[in-house]
């Protein structure tokens, strides 16, 4: 069965840093790609940011590109979200998402139960 665990999640002020983690089990995804969306409250889900399987490409929502990083570790099975110059508008559940198999296009297969990330102004 697979699973993704989100973690790294909480609480911080306007301008911190937090990094979120995204391990998953039951397959490998070193050759998927996964990404990351959030939702705030009476919003629609977002796109955050998206690690291909091929030179590990990486694309960013307009909203944070300049601020957040992915990376992925595929020996761990792991990718990360490193969000620096956070604004209280970044406040929303995070989600790690990722792909069966190459050529899913924006569909993503298997997702996380999210982590809260709360930027107080």
């Amino acid at each position: 069965q697979v699973q993704l665990v989100e973690s790294g999640g909480g609480l911080v002020q306007a301008g911190g840093s937090l990094r979120l983690s995204c391990a998953a089990s039951g397959r490998t995804f070193s050759s998927a790609a996964m990404g990351w969306f959030r939702q705030a409250p009476g919003k629609e889900r977002e796109f955050v940011a998206r690690m291909g399987w091929i030179l590990n490409s990486a694309y960013y929502g307009d909203s944070v590109r300049g601020r957040f990083t992915i990376s992925r570790d595929n020996a761990k099975n792991t990718v990360y979200l490193q969000m620096n110059s956070l604004k209280p508008e970044d406040t929303a559940v995070y989600y790690c998402a990722a792909q069966s198999s190459p050529g899913r296009g924006s569909q993503y297969d298997y997702w996380g139960p999210g982590t809260q990330v709360t930027v107080s102004s």
